[in-house]
């Protein structure tokens, strides 16, 4: 069994050609399972989910490319201690957004009272940015709350989960977080605007020789 991250223009392209062609297709839990007759099984689970539920007699694929195709308004929330970047998508298009950096010292490996101070320098300075990209997560995407479909959390699972405990107001975003966690590099501007194709990436699982 092979699972990957696949675009949706690229689970098109692959699935379009086998739309009407021999075996079957059954929907359901959010999912489309293909069974060609003359192919590998493939089971594909849309990012922001499937409703459609029905069993054909040949392998249709136009309800799964219909959900893929459909856009979203989506807030990322990505942090890594030295940066964090927030931002809203409507579909693909970054229409709100702001990043910025602060300096962590890295882990200290020497013991004794030198490494106690910079402990504390390290989590003052580790505090200082949790609570900076709290306050932008607030500013930025708080005007955006009643469109806002789902959240996208990426990042420093640690960082990321600090930053939404740090203030109440964010408890929101946690609630409308998808399932997939994102685990960008270095949150700058340049991987913000790289998001959408992850965010919109089908969960692909090839069922060949089961």
């Amino acid at each position: 069994m092979e699972r990957r991250w696949t675009g949706r223009a690229n689970v098109r392209k692959r699935l379009q050609p086998l739309d009407g062609a021999p075996g079957r297709a059954v929907y359901g839990s959010g999912r489309a399972l293909f069974e060609p007759e003359d192919g590998e099984r493939v089971v594909v689970r849309p990012p922001f989910g499937l409703d459609h539920e029905r069993e054909y007699p040949v392998v249709r694929v136009s309800p799964l490319l219909e959900a893929l195709a459909e856009d979203h308004v989506v807030g990322a929330v990505l942090v890594r201690l030295g940066g964090y970047a927030v931002g809203v998508f409507e579909g693909e298009r970054l229409v709100a957004s702001k990043v910025g950096t602060r300096f962590v010292k890295g882990r200290h490996r020497k013991g004794g009272s030198s490494a106690n101070r910079f402990r504390r320098r390290r989590e003052e300075q580790a505090r200082a940015l949790v609570d900076e990209a709290a306050e932008v997560a607030a500013a930025v995407l708080e005007p955006w709350r009643n469109r806002v479909e789902r959240t996208a959390l990426g990042g420093d699972r640690a960082a990321v989960d600090a930053v939404l405990a740090a203030r109440a107001d964010l408890d929101w975003l946690r609630e409308r977080a998808l399932p997939r966690f994102f685990p960008v590099p270095e949150p700058r501007l340049r991987v913000l605007e790289r998001l959408p194709y992850d965010l919109y990436a089908a969960e692909v699982v090839e069922l060949a020789g089961e």
